[in-house]
């Protein structure tokens, strides 16, 4: 009896397409066996390592590959079948499936049939997301916590592109080991999806490595049910950059920053998917260009001179030369700005603000290699770390205006309250 149980599991596992299991209510009506029956058979089948239960979310997939054995009888015992449930070979049967060899080739694929679970994560390499963001094929976008790959309408179901890599990858997190290090992180579900083809890419491109773990956010969102506990430190710069705009609105000047980029996200603005200097360097002067080139001068006109006497020193005669941004920035705030502690966070600001143009100008006056070291992700953390808290700090100094404080514009919780991601 318990072997005829087993035998349709398995092949409900193998026939449904997607690994599913079989339902106590399948199993009555193909077998005729009583309901009472058949639950105690199915027990023993789990007691016996036979099968497995799943019954939680969705039971219809199996979720993980671990097998608490105690927890699947406590709920046979306390549920009596009244509560629904799908049964699963074992992993330890599914070793030896004959059934399980048809699906050797997809390297992703092989492991559901094998008994992985659907929600367990595999980690890779950043740069296999290159293939996808660099070819314009595709439709990438991340907010470096998770993201998503899918052909673009043009080349969907078009003969100028293979079947095979047409692709969509529903999702992907981010991945981390004890010392940072970052790696993309995907569930086994999302890779089954992709082509046999892409699986074969991404698993050139596996870390296997015992001690990653998936970004909280994502494994929040993906597993727990959450909406989201904080912002990523990129989205939550560019509405830090939109806050301090409307709150110029407020006080009756020109916007401060020309752009906020909240509309529509900025390629490049993320975290580097290789460690290289030259991928670095290419952040920078996009950062710089989000900061101190991103600054109007029209917010000071009125307040401040725009221009300078300049001593040249070719001749000694006196010059006019426009203030540069980050200058205009320091004297708008020193003039208008007080407060106990009014000197330091000026001088925070400040001071990143001027080591960003300064990193900038460093590489267009050097020759040298590209160096790849993976130091250079623990480089750029520090730094867009540095460069959000000098604009939350900006922010906040315009907070502080009688106009803005008694009409601030909206904001949301986690960017009051500073609940960042900066991971």
């Amino acid at each position: 009896m318990l072997d005829k149980i087993y035998t349709l599991v398995e092949e409900k596992y193998f026939t449904s397409g997607d690994f599913n299991g079989l339902t106590l209510l399948e199993l009555v009506k193909d077998t005729g066996f009583a309901k009472d029956v058949a639950l105690a058979e199915i027990r023993v089948g789990v007691e016996t390592d036979l099968l497995t239960i799943e019954h939680m979310g969705n039971p219809h997939i199996k979720l993980f590959a671990r097998v608490n054995k105690e927890e699947m009888l406590g709920f046979l015992d306390e549920s009596m079948g009244e509560k629904p449930f799908c049964m699963y070979p074992h992993p330890e049967k599914l070793k030896s499936a004959a059934a399980a060899e048809t699906y050797r080739e997809p390297p992703f694929a092989y492991e559901l049939a094998k008994g992985a679970g659907q929600l367990d994560f595999r980690a890779f390499d950043l740069s296999i997301l290159e293939f996808y963001r660099n070819d314009p094929r595709y439709h990438y976008e991340t907010n470096s916590i998770q993201g998503r790959i899918c052909v673009t309408d043009e080349y969907f179901e078009s003969e100028f592109m293979p079947e095979h890599d047409q692709v969509l990858l529903q999702s992907f997190g981010f991945a981390y080991d004890k010392e940072l290090n970052r790696y993309v992180g995907v569930v086994l579900r999302y890779l089954n999806k992709l082509s046999p083809e892409h699986q074969r890419i991404w698993a050139a491109k596996q870390v296997k490595k015992d001690d990653i773990w998936l970004h909280p956010e994502y494994f929040a969102k993906s597993f727990q049910g959450s909406w989201g506990t904080k912002l990523s430190i990129f989205d939550a710069f560019v509405q830090e950059l939109d806050q301090i705009n409307q709150m110029c609105d407020r006080i009756g000047k020109p916007k401060l920053f020309r752009e906020s980029y909240c509309q529509k996200r900025i390629r490049g603005f993320e975290f580097l998917l290789r460690p290289t200097k030259s991928e670095l360097e290419d952040f920078v002067h996009l950062l710089d260009k989000m900061m101190s080139d991103n600054i109007s001068k029209d917010f000071f006109r009125g307040d401040l001179e725009l221009e300078r006497d300049v001593t040249r020193k070719t001749d000694g005669k006196i010059v006019v030369e426009p203030k540069g941004t980050i200058q205009l920035l320091e004297e708008w705030l020193r003039k208008f700005y007080r407060s106990a502690e009014s000197e330091d966070s000026v001088e925070i600001l400040i001071k990143t603000f001027r080591k960003i143009r300064k990193l900038r100008q460093q590489p267009a006056h050097r020759i040298g290699l590209d160096m790849f070291d993976q130091a250079i992700f623990k480089e750029q953390r520090a730094l867009i770390i540095e460069a959000y808290n000098a604009v939350r700090i900006l922010r906040l100094i315009f907070g502080l205006h009688p106009d803005v404080n008694a009409n601030p514009p909206k904001i949301s919780d986690w960017l009051r309250d500073g609940k960042i991601w900066d991971i």
